[in-house]
């Protein structure tokens, strides 16, 4: 069960714009829990293919999203925090971009959200909880006193997965990896259900041409509200 005076720190944006490694080491500094919601949305999509189920089936899409067998484990900062789909290790699996097109789908499904928002809402207990995602000082947790919205130039998201995949041995196109970035983004803002945006009282953060060391030492200045 979820602890609702526990505070939290929302860290909401688009993809690409440094949310994950952010919200680890915020987690991390603060001793809080992490909720990747992402990851809810992509393992949806993950076991939904694995189980034969259309991303056009609403029905099949909640019941995927509602028996999900998830853990998260802590890995040092830097890398993907460790994920467990029914005890596999789907970590690498669930990042990659068609895994990430496919969440995308799934995410602007109205059906598919509720079922996963109590979930999400049950990841915040004491001593606090740092929560990444695209709706999480909006919709999920909107009592959150610190929210933050990070984002980056297209481009520049665009360069950046363009060197974790160059490192990780992926042969890609920058081009089709920026053109598929601006898809994503343009489904995510436009949705009808809750769509990308900063909360009204967030605090926007653009990481174009920061260092992480930076973007950590404003967002750390933001979580002194909490």
């Amino acid at each position: 069960m979820s602890d609702n005076k526990a505070p939290v720190i929302t860290v909401d944006g688009p993809g690409g714009a440094g949310k994950g490694t952010i919200t680890q080491m915020l987690a991390q500094k603060l001793g809080w829990s992490l909720l990747d919601s992402g990851a809810l949305y992509r393992l949806t999509a993950l076991a939904a293919e694995r189980q034969g189920v259309s991303l056009e089936d609403d029905a099949g899409l909640v019941e995927v999203a509602s028996s999900l067998d998830v853990a998260f484990e802590p890995t040092p900062v830097g890398e993907p925090v460790r994920v467990l789909l029914a005890g596999e290790d789907v970590t690498a699996e669930i990042r990659t971009e068609s895994c990430g097109n496919n969440a995308s789908r799934v995410a602007v499904k109205q059906p598919v959200r509720d079922a996963l928002l109590q979930r999400q809402r049950d990841f915040r207990k004491n001593p606090g909880l740092v929560a990444d995602g695209r709706d999480m000082g909006t919709v999920v947790f909107p009592d959150a006193p610190v929210k933050i919205f990070l984002t980056a130039s297209a481009e520049e998201r665009a360069r950046r997965r363009f060197n974790q995949l160059k490192e990780a041995g992926v042969d890609v196109n920058i081009d089709a990896l920026l053109e598929e970035i601006r898809a994503r983004d343009e489904r995510d803002m436009n949705r009808s259900a809750a769509p990308l945006k900063p909360a009204d009282d967030a605090q926007v953060i653009d990481s174009t041409g920061l260092s992480i060391e930076e973007v950590l030492d404003r967002c750390m200045a933001a979580a002194g509200q909490a």
